[in-house]
């Protein structure tokens, strides 16, 4: 028996101003979440985006190819009826930031990793006054509860639409840094993914590349783009 799968059944897509924020409108009525709670989307220009997902489906529905609706639906059902711990959750990435892990050989391993991370590394102290502490090796580094408590309310600051868009920016690359650098506009998701992979490249070009290694890396490369592309749309 072959498996079921939902068909478009809409003729028209478009986009309606309402209370509390922006709905997609297929053949004029309101798209829910898979829990069928109101899609209610916080600006125009991600009502539109989504809108062109849904627009651009063919016969079958693929939620794979309609990142920015999974994230809305994940925003709503997932990230907002438990906000505060999903904001803890990603606060404690400070306390073990990639960045602050650095390897203690051979040199030019060092070397890339304070080229690449070191930047990164002033701008949490300047532009966030979180200082992070460094170490090297795998000894742990214990961070000054301060500095992680700075962290915590950026990451608290931000509604469940901008919480969600975090959340793959920060645990994908392993690094609470890089991920505020992104929403920050410090650097970008592709920029942010290279420097996460410092010592994969490394070690890939010192003893050769795995193809089920580079699948998953350029997946999780598609899946900040994305995260960085929501995070913009829910800003306006």
């Amino acid at each position: 028996m072959s498996e079921w799968k939902a068909r478009r059944f809409w003729a028209s897509v478009g986009i309606h101003k309402e209370e509390g924020g922006w709905a997609v409108l297929l053949d004029e009525r309101p798209l829910r979440t898979p829990g069928k709670q109101p899609l209610r989307l916080p600006t125009e220009a991600l009502a539109l985006a989504i809108a062109e997902e849904w627009q651009a489906v063919q016969e079958v529905i693929d939620p794979n190819a309609m990142p920015l609706t999974r994230s809305a639906n994940s925003a709503i059902e997932k990230v907002a009826p438990q906000f505060d711990a999903v904001a803890a959750m990603l606060g404690d990435y400070g306390g073990t930031d990639l960045l602050s892990y650095r390897a203690d050989a051979p040199e030019a391993l060092v070397r890339a990793q304070a080229e690449g991370w070191d930047p990164l590394i002033d701008w949490a102290a300047t532009e966030l006054r979180a200082p992070l502490r460094i170490t090297h090796g795998v000894i742990p580094v214990p961070q000054d509860p301060v500095v992680l408590l700075k962290l915590r309310a950026e990451v608290a600051s931000l509604d469940p639409f901008g919480l969600t868009a975090l959340h793959d920016l920060v645990t994908l690359p392993g690094s609470l840094i890089l991920g505020l650098a992104v929403i920050r506009g410090r650097i970008d998701a592709p920029t942010a993914h290279a420097l996460s992979r410092i010592d994969e490249e490394f070690q890939a070009e010192r003893w050769g590349r795995d193809e089920e290694a580079e699948a998953q890396a350029a997946s999780r490369l598609a899946a900040m783009r994305d995260s960085e592309r929501f995070w913009h749309l829910t800003r306006g």
